[in-house]
């Protein structure tokens, strides 16, 4: 009996010295991951504001946005969405005139804002484009000929390689300022010079996505580029799709005149 309460004392000794090993390597997680060496659990207070950034302007896509607003009010009115199509300017302008305010007066804005907003205008101006694309295909055997055929496509063809270059720049890693973060990590697409890490401090600018929105809609493909999250293959499905719409109803038409 002796013998019995004895082993019972030492496998409850180890069991204690297992919880307490399994403590603090938790700990030392927690303490690791939070940088501060207090061991008291992290709960969100009630009543806390939400964390706020201030905006940092991204010319290049806020000129990438401009350009699309200033093609597709070019195009012809039986193609464009809208009163002489500056309709899609003005809805640019809803947007992008509170953020460029928040960027002049220096406010700290919600990244959840930023985000959600610009979303919700890429969804609208791509709208709009495929719209164009549709009236475009329609008024093809009765309005369009010649030199109007052949800018109406070009116009609409720039607008469809601009907005998508907007969606990859938007979405790859959680957005722009996420992949700026030491730690980001690949989630959207591939680079050449993310490859074998080649270059470990190298990030994607705006001109790169660009670049493969134009190889998606002249090769219908991706190139040297790969989409890696389902979001990023859905949207260069749908960019091929239009742009081999667009380009395949211009080239059958051209043939016709010819």
């Amino acid at each position: 009996m002796t013998g019995i309460n004895h082993r019972a004392v030492q496998l409850s000794s180890e069991a204690a010295l297992r919880l307490l090993e399994m403590g603090a390597v938790v700990i030392m997680r927690t303490t690791n991951q939070n940088g501060a060496g207090t061991f008291s659990e992290q709960e969100p207070e009630s009543g806390t504001v939400p964390q706020k950034v201030q905006v940092t302007p991204h010319w290049n896509a806020i000129g990438g946005l401009v350009a699309i607003g200033v093609l597709y009010a070019l195009l012809p009115v039986k193609i464009s969405f809208g009163p002489y199509g500056l309709l899609l300017l003005a809805i640019e302008a809803v947007f992008l005139l509170p953020f460029l305010i928040a960027v002049m007066t220096r406010r700290s804005v919600s990244p959840v804002t930023l985000r959600v907003g610009s979303l919700i205008l890429f969804g609208i101006v791509t709208f709009v484009i495929a719209i164009g694309i549709v009236n475009m295909i329609l008024t093809l055997p009765k309005d369009l000929k010649g030199l109007g055929l052949l800018e109406t496509g070009l116009l609409l063809y720039g607008c469809n390689i601009l907005m998508f270059a907007l969606w990859y720049w938007e979405i790859d890693g959680g957005g722009p300022e996420k992949r700026q973060q030491p730690a980001h990590q690949l989630s959207d697409f591939l680079f050449p010079q993310q490859m074998g890490r080649l270059d470990e401090n190298w990030v994607p600018h705006f001109f790169d996505y660009l670049y493969v929105a134009f190889t998606g809609s002249t090769a219908f493909s991706p190139t040297d580029t790969m989409p890696l999250s389902h979001r990023a293959k859905f949207l260069m499905m749908v960019e091929a799709i239009l742009a081999l719409l667009l380009l395949s109803f211009v080239v059958s038409r051209a043939i016709n005149i010819i």
